[in-house]
């Protein structure tokens, strides 16, 4: 079951990663997809590998464009700004990166919510807990970004009004959208996990972990398709 990067450690967290994601299915979640983490360079290095780790997306975590969230729910929150590559066929292993890209439907806004309940230093068990994952907004998809081509995208982060990012270079943290979609066929197939017609892929994060410590107002555009918003109050509202 090796593959290029697959240490020991990663095969024993993706195998508690689908017990887990199993599970879940069978207490009735709908799959709605995949997402990459710790893609950025500096991540690569620390765990020796050229290509994102991988986790699962149900329904469970989706989340409404806009809602408020309370920071003391969390252990410690990060929110991170990225795209959804909305994917219209099957990628097989093996595949080209011709066929990946052509797989691809459009792209679109997304912001993953992250807690990282414990230190990012095992990848068995960053695997074995899905990568921190919390909570997911998805925005719309844009058919003119079919094939995962960012050429005209800007991402403009902002949080309490402060601009935190503006870029045009969308793919500079994560890598090019097609050879993730590509390494996601590849990755998931030793765990009988699949790229099929509807899923979507989160690419990773545009900025490193943008960790919440006070109550903020956190606002993601990916021009020209469409802006994205969350909230974080530090208690809830009686």
């Amino acid at each position: 079951m090796n593959t290029p990067d697959m240490s020991s450690a990663i095969q024993r967290g993706m195998q508690k990663q689908f017990s887990l994601r199993q599970k879940q299915i069978n207490q009735g979640e709908r799959r709605v997809g995949w997402k990459a983490a710790f893609g950025a360079p500096q991540a690569l290095e620390k765990f020796g590998i050229s290509a994102p780790l991988v986790g699962f997306l149900t329904d469970k975590t989706l989340m409404q464009d806009g809602t408020t969230l309370v920071q003391a729910d969390y252990a410690k929150p990060a929110l991170e700004p990225e795209i959804a590559i909305h994917m219209g066929a099957g990628v097989s292993p093996g595949a080209s990166l011709a066929e990946a890209k052509a797989a691809i439907r459009g792209l679109g806004p997304a912001i993953e919510l992250a807690d990282v309940t414990f230190p990012p230093d095992d990848p068995e068990e960053i695997l074995a807990h899905n990568i921190y994952h919390r909570g997911l907004i998805l925005g719309d998809c844009d058919t003119r970004f079919a094939g995962g081509e960012v050429s005209g995208l800007t991402g403009i982060l902002t949080c309490n009004g402060n601009i935190v990012i503006d870029t045009s270079d969308v793919e500079a943290m994560t890598g090019r959208l097609g050879e993730i979609v590509r390494h996601f066929a590849n990755f998931l197939a030793p765990f009988g996990g699949t790229i099929e017609t509807g899923d979507v892929i989160i690419a990773g994060s545009l900025i490193p972990p943008y960790w919440v410590d006070q109550p903020l107002e956190f606002s993601y555009e990916l021009t020209p398709i469409g802006r994205l918003q969350v909230l974080f109050d530090a208690e809830q509202e009686i």
